[in-house]
């Protein structure tokens, strides 16, 4: 393993190579996990109005399950916004906006408003709608 003229064992410079590249490669990502941050400390998410509870059953999204997504939320179920594969819970000031956001299900919008999160699920309370 040691050579006459190296004293580091070629596995660990192998190793030392190895996770070197993996960090590098997987940097863009943790970039890319935070929503864009505004002026206020907020934060603006883009993505799908959804009824978590189907969202989270099956899967639920985009027209196929806007009537019923609609519905759902109408009807007091919890309701959520999914960018880029992540669903984050919304709240309006400490009470639920479910009668402004269900027309929106199945549709596109920005929300911006304060992320929380604990215990893997993340919430935008304080929530407002930027973009319809």
């Amino acid at each position: 393993m040691y050579s006459s003229n190296d004293r580091v064992p070629k596995f660990i410079k192998m190793a030392v190579t190895v996770a070197l590249a993996a960090g590098l490669a997987m940097a863009p990502l943790a970039l890319a996990e935070e929503p864009a941050k505004s002026e206020s400390g907020n934060k603006e998410i883009t993505g799908e109005v959804v009824d978590l509870m189907c969202y989270v059953d099956h899967n639920a999204i985009g027209d196929k399950h806007q009537e019923c997504g609609e519905k759902c939320i109408k009807n007091g179920g919890p309701v959520g916004i999914v960018s880029d594969g992540k669903a984050y819970i919304v709240v309006g000031q400490h009470k639920p906006m479910n009668d402004e956001l269900a027309p929106l299900a199945g549709k596109t919008v920005t929300l911006r408003g304060k992320l929380a999160s604990n215990g893997g699920m993340s919430m935008l309370e304080n929530a407002e709608i930027i973009k319809k």
